[in-house]
């Protein structure tokens, strides 16, 4: 019968077993946590280390042991927790058209953590597809949050009777994402007002069946 591998196993950076009896202290976890996005974000899966992140949550290497037996560890609770922006739906822009609505998210800040959720997804590709976990909290964190506005928009649109009843919410609401996803890392091109602006209005709105002369904002 094969042996099965824990992560801390698999994961070249695993550190020491932690003493048993040692009470823990979970008071950093916060800073540790953000400081693993942080350098994720940077560095990639691969080129991030324990030391890079002790350095920048100025904690020590032991602490970060104690609590995360793994980088591998470190990394899927760090995603797992990671703050997620504000959209609830009573803070979303309702402008009266899906243009409107799509247009309003165009703001510096989102665009900044568009790229910075991207630059992390783009961390973790080399290690999503062997930790099923780690894909299911990336996508918990990065990528439906997003999903979620563009489906709430395109549902408005509906019953507002922009769009027609029998549009693919699920399919159409991936699109920018993909797009986004796919100038940034593959093309290495930076998610500017303009390219967004040029995606909402030659593949979201077509693919959503309004005609440019129903654009009216």
């Amino acid at each position: 019968m094969a042996q099965s591998h824990s992560t801390a196993q698999l994961d070249p950076e695993a550190g020491p077993t932690p003493r048993l009896g040692r009470k823990r202290d979970h008071t950093r976890d916060p800073e540790i946590l953000d400081a693993a996005i942080e350098v994720l974000a940077e560095s990639g899966f691969d080129g991030m280390t324990i030391d890079m992140v002790a350095a920048r949550a100025k904690a020590g290497k032991a602490t970060i042991y104690r609590r995360w037996p793994s980088k591998a560890d470190l990394v899927l609770d760090a995603v797992a927790c990671m703050k997620a922006a504000d959209l609830a739906p009573e803070r979303l822009p309702d402008t009266g058209t899906l243009r409107g609505d799509l247009v309003a998210m165009i703001r510096p800040r989102s665009i900044e953590e568009g790229e910075r959720k991207l630059r992390i997804m783009g961390g973790l590709f080399g290690m999503i597809s062997t930790s099923p976990e780690l894909a299911a909290a990336a996508h918990q964190a990065i990528i439906e949050p997003r999903l979620a506005v563009n489906r709430l928009f395109l549902q408005r649109a509906i019953d507002r009777g922009e769009v027609a009843a029998d549009c693919d919410i699920d399919l159409l609401a991936r699109v920018a994402s993909g797009m986004s996803a796919f100038r940034m890392l593959v093309e290495q091109q930076p998610l500017d007002a303009d390219y967004l602006l040029s995606l909402i209005d030659h593949v979201i709105l077509p693919a959503a069946g309004i005609a440019p002369e129903a654009r009216t904002d």
